[in-house]
C-alpha cells in the first residue's frame, strides 16, 4: 500500500562518507556503542539490515495484526513511525496492550546519554514517539540521563562536564512537550540511592563477568565501571525503583512492567534486564525498537553528537540546516538533470527522502514524492528543498518551546514527587497508591472522596478521548 515503508536496501558507496577511505570488507555492527552497515568486497557500505537484526536478537516484527489491535485497544491510528516500520520490532508489546485493555498499570521508560550540550534530530525521534505514547496511553514516563555512563565510557570527559550536559539535555527533552504531571526525568548521579540502588545491587549480583563479556563484548582492559553500568541502566526498567511514583509495597509494584521505546542498538541491555527480571520475580519489561535516522552521509550510519557534519542539531539555525542538507546529504539521484529525468533516482538511499519518512505526516504525499523521484519527475534539488522546509519548521518549533525550559522547569521535572495519570479512560484504573495519596485510614485504600474524584477524572478523560476521536475523524474525512 502507499503508506508502506520503502526500507533502504540498496548499497551506498563508501565514498559517501568522506571519513572512510577504501574500507575492508566487514559485517554490519550494531551494539550500544557502534553502528555501521556491512561493507562489501567492492567497498560499498550497505544499509543496516533490520530483518537480520530481528533474527539475530530474537525479537518480533511489528506486523499489521498487532497494528490493528493497537488501534482497537487505544482508539488511535498508529503513529507514522509504526505505519512506516520506523518502529519495526518489539518484545511483548501484546502484554502492554493486554494491560491497557484491563486498566492495569505500566509505565514508559526511555533515556538519553548526555554527550553534548545539544541533542540532534536523531535523538529527538524516540522522545517524540514517547510523547505520543504517553498521550495515547496516559501513563507515567521515566527518563534516565546516563551521565555516569558517558563519564565511564569516555577517556576525556569529566564528571562535571557530563552533569552539565544532563541539564542541557533535560531542557531539550522537556521541549518535546511532556506533561510534568506524568514525567520524571533524572540524572543517575543525582538519583542513585535508596530503592534504585537496592535494585542495582540485586541486578548486579545476578550478572557474572562472563555474561557481561558475552553480551557487551567487554575484555580484560575494560574498566569495572563499564561492566557494572548494565545493572544501572537495567534497573530503571523495574517499577520498584520508583516508590515515589508507584508506592512502597515492592510485592505489588514488582508486577508493573515498563514499556521501553528505544533504538535497536540498546536491545542487549534489556535482553539482560528481562532475564534478571525473571530471576527477581519482577515483571519483564516490554520493548519497541526503532530504526536509526541515517547520518547525512547516507544509509549504513547514524548521526553522531560529536561530528557536526553528520547531523542536524536542535540548536542549528535555518541557514545551517539548509547548508547541511544541500552540502552533505547523500543523494540517490543521478549526476545530471538529464540523467535524472531519463533514469530517475533512488529514494531508498536518498537521505532527504529518508528524513521525510520521519518528519512528513501525510502518507500519500510521501509515497507520491518517492514515485516521482523514481520516475524522474522530481529533481534532487527539489526533493532536498522539501526536506529542508520540514526540518526548518520542526527545529524552529522546538527552539521556541525550549525557551520555556527554564532552570525552574527543569527542577520541577527532576524533583522526586508523585505523578498523576489516568490510564485507559474506559476502565477503572488499577494501581498501587503512593503513601501520601492514601486514604485517611493509612491502609493504602481509596477513601470515598478519592473514589468520587477518580470517577470524575475518568468521565473527564472519556469526554476528552471522545472529542479527540471526533476531531481525528473530521480531519481524516
Amino acid at each position: 500500500m502507499a503508506s508502506q515503508l520503502e526500507a533502504p536496501t540498496a548499497e551506498v558507496s563508501a565514498v559517501a562518507n568522506p571519513e572512510v577511505a577504501n574500507p575492508a570488507s566487514t559485517k554490519q555492527t550494531v551494539d550500544p556503542w557502534n553502528v555501521s552497515g556491512e561493507v562489501g568486497e567492492d567497498g560499498k557500505v550497505k544499509a543496516i539490515d533490520y530483518t537480520k537484526l530481528v533474527e539475530e536478537f530474537g525479537t518480533k516484527l511489528i506486523d499489521q495484526e498487532i497494528l490493528d489491535r493497537f488501534e482497537r485497544v487505544t482508539g488511535h491510528k498508529p503513529h507514522r513511525f509504526l505505519r512506516r516500520q520506523i518502529v519495526f520490532s518489539h518484545r511483548d508489546l501484546e502484554v502492554i496492550l493486554d494491560r491497557h485493555e484491563k486498566g492495569e498499570p505500566f509505565f514508559l521508560y526511555t533515556g538519553r546519554g548526555p554527550s553534548s550540550d545539544s541533542m540532534h534530530i536523531g535523538h529527538t525521534q524516540i522522545f517524540d514517539f514517547c510523547k505520543w505514547l504517553q498521550d495515547v496511553f496516559d501513563v507515567p514516563l521515566c527518563v534516565m540521563l546516563t551521565d555516569d555512563e558517558k563519564f565511564l565510557f569516555s577517556e576525556k570527559r569529566t564528571v562535571e562536564e557530563v552533569m552539565g550536559y544532563s541539564r542541557d539535555n533535560a531542557k531539550d527533552i522537556i521541549a518535546i512537550g511532556f506533561d510534568p504531571n506524568k514525567t520524571f526525568i533524572f540524572s543517575d548521579y543525582e538519583f542513585m540511592g535508596g530503592a534504585f540502588y537496592r535494585n542495582v545491587t540485586r541486578y548486579s549480583k545476578l550478572v557474572t563477568y562472563n555474561v557481561a563479556k558475552a553480551v557487551f563484548g567487554f575484555n580484560e582492559s575494560s574498566n569495572i565501571g563499564k561492566i557494572h553500568f548494565a545493572s544501572i541502566q537495567g534497573s530503571t526498567a523495574f517499577a520498584t525503583t520508583f516508590p515515589h511514583i508507584f508506592g512502597e509495597n515492592e510485592k505489588e509494584t514488582a508486577k508493573i512492567p515498563a514499556l521501553i521505546p528505544c533504538a535497536i542498538d540498546q536491545d542487549p541491555y534489556f535482553r539482560l534486564s528481562r532475564d534478571c527480571a525473571g530471576k527477581l520475580r519482577y515483571a519483564k519489561p516490554s520493548l519497541m525498537h526503532a530504526r536509526f535516522l541515517d547520518a547525512l552521509q547516507g544509509p549504513g550510519s547514524k548521526m553522531s553528537a560529536s561530528i557536526d557534519t553528520s547531523a542536524i542539531f536542535m540548536k542549528d539555525s535555518a541557514n545551517q540546516i539548509k547548508n547541511k542538507i544541500n552540502k552533505y546529504a547523500f543523494s540517490g539521484g543521478q549526476e545530471t538533470a538529464e540523467e535524472q529525468r531519463e533514469l530517475g533516482g533512488n529514494p531508498d538511499v536518498d537521505v532527504a527522502y529518508q528524513y521525510l519518512q520521519f518528519f512528513m505526516e501525510d502518507d500519500e504525499e510521501l509515497a507520491r514524492l518517492g514515485q516521482d523521484y523514481r520516475d524522474g519527475k522530481l529533481m534532487t534539488g527539489e526533493l532536498k528543498a522539501i526536506c529542508i522546509k520540514h526540518l526548518q519548521e520542526y527545529v524552529a518549533n522546538f527552539q521556541e518551546r525550549r525557551t520555556k525550559s527554564t532552570d525552574e522547569v527543569v527542577k520541577l521535572f527532576m524533583s522526586v514527587r508523585p505523578l498523576k495519570w489516568n490510564g485507559n479512560p474506559k476502565v477503572q484504573k488499577i494501581v498501587p497508591i503512593v503513601s501520601d495519596q492514601a486514604g485517611d485510614g493509612g491502609d493504602g485504600k481509596l477513601s470515598k472522596n478519592q473514589l468520587k474524584k477518580l470517577e470524575k477524572e475518568k468521565q473527564i478523560a472519556a469526554k476528552k478521548a471522545a472529542k479527540a476521536a471526533e476531531k481525528e475523524a473530521a480531519s481524516a474525512s
